[in-house]
């Protein structure tokens, strides 16, 4: 364990912005294999805890790919506080992808391609102006396409945090390639909670410890729109958080050295050959005083082991990455987790794995 470094918490990095919350990833009834789920107790939910944005990602297999005709032309998918995307599961051979759009877009022409060869979906992609969301890459339904396919990456699906650990190595893996592939959240969840104890089915239990924002993705967006939330999603101005009354964590840094913390997570720069230093900030929610475990990435391995202060809620470490070559710096961290009432099972399928950050780029630019 290397030493941790006082801070006095300097501001963000100088930039306009909004942080806001929600799940990407969701079933509804439109989906066979939910049950007690309509769009309405969905929205009202998130609603209810505060959520800003959500996308219901219904299986188009399940429709025959018409997903406008069913999920989109839902009565109840409308709503006064949240940012709504349209979108889909796009469920095929090769595994899932979540399709997100800022309004309805032709998905019945991604579902009639969804076995095509990967360029011609890239061409398609391109055309349609939609988020192509690589979901679960290591369950047996994993992502099966090319990663240069994807927008964004399911780092964290579900509530059940073990289940998770391969998944992430595969996104080192294309981190350490030189992908800047932005990482996301998503409950993955089909079973609401019944509206009558009669009612209650093995399903429906689900609902108690994995539903809306198990986990919660948190996106720096330029503005409260869903066009910048898309933008910031896919340029890994983000974090996952195990539920929304988790601490939010903000990995920073200050790279040239002039004492203002210049860098958020997505951001990539040159290095300048000069020890860079690093901040690690928990943000909102957790639990009054506790201290947390941070775990550091670089590149794929583990770089250090710091605890945060409990009164500042940061650390900081330092390194100097190297001005002839690729590096990424992400942050995990553990410790108790904040109880999610709604959902209260779901602090123990989460153990200790609190939140996930996306990554600082050093030289990930070919202009570089």
């Amino acid at each position: 364990m290397i030493p941790a470094i006082p801070t006095s918490l300097p501001p963000l990095p100088a930039r306009e912005g909004v942080w806001l919350k929600g799940d990407w990833h969701l079933h509804s009834r439109h989906s066979t294999d939910s049950s007690n789920n309509p769009i309405g107790k969905i929205i009202g939910f998130a609603e209810s805890q505060g959520f800003d944005y959500l996308a219901i990602t219904d299986h188009d297999v399940h429709v025959m790919g018409a997903v406008a005709s069913h999920t989109w032309a839902d009565p109840e998918l409308r709503s006064d506080n949240l940012l709504l995307f349209h979108g889909a599961e796009l469920t095929a051979n090769r595994g899932h992808i979540n399709i997100l759009s800022t309004g309805p877009y032709d998905h019945q022409r991604v579902f009639d391609h969804r076995d095509d060869r990967d360029w011609n979906l890239l061409a398609l992609k391109r055309e349609l102006g939609v988020h192509f969301s690589a979901n679960h890459p290591s369950t047996k339904n994993h992502y099966g396409f090319s990663f240069d396919l994807a927008d964004s990456v399911e780092i964290w699906n579900g509530s059940v945090w073990p289940k998770n650990v391969p998944g992430v190595r595969i996104w080192d893996d294309m981190l350490k390639s030189g992908r800047m592939l932005g990482g996301r959240g998503g409950s993955d969840a089909h079973h609401g909670v019944p509206d009558a104890p009669e009612l209650t089915t093995p399903h429906s239990i689900e609902a108690t410890a994995n539903y809306v924002g198990t986990p919660t993705t948190w996106v720096y967006a330029r503005e409260r729109t869903k066009q910048a939330v898309l933008e910031a999603m896919a340029a890994g101005r983000a974090s996952v958080s195990a539920n929304p009354f988790n601490p939010r964590v903000e990995l920073v840094a200050d790279h040239d050295g002039d004492g203002v913390m210049d860098m958020m997570m997505g951001d990539n720069v040159k290095p300048t050959g000069a020890p860079v230093t690093f901040e690690v900030r928990l943000v909102g929610g957790g639990i009054d005083r506790a201290s947390y475990r941070v775990r550091v990435v670089r590149n794929r391995d583990e770089f250090a082991t710091l605890i945060t202060d409990p009164e500042t809620r940061s650390v900081r470490f330092v390194d100097t990455p190297g001005t002839g070559e690729r590096n990424y710096y992400r942050v995990e961290i553990e410790g108790p987790q904040t109880p999610y009432p709604a959902v209260p099972n779901s602090m123990a399928l989460s153990q200790n794995m609190v939140a996930l950050s996306n990554p600082l780029y050093f030289n990930y630019n070919p202009a570089f």
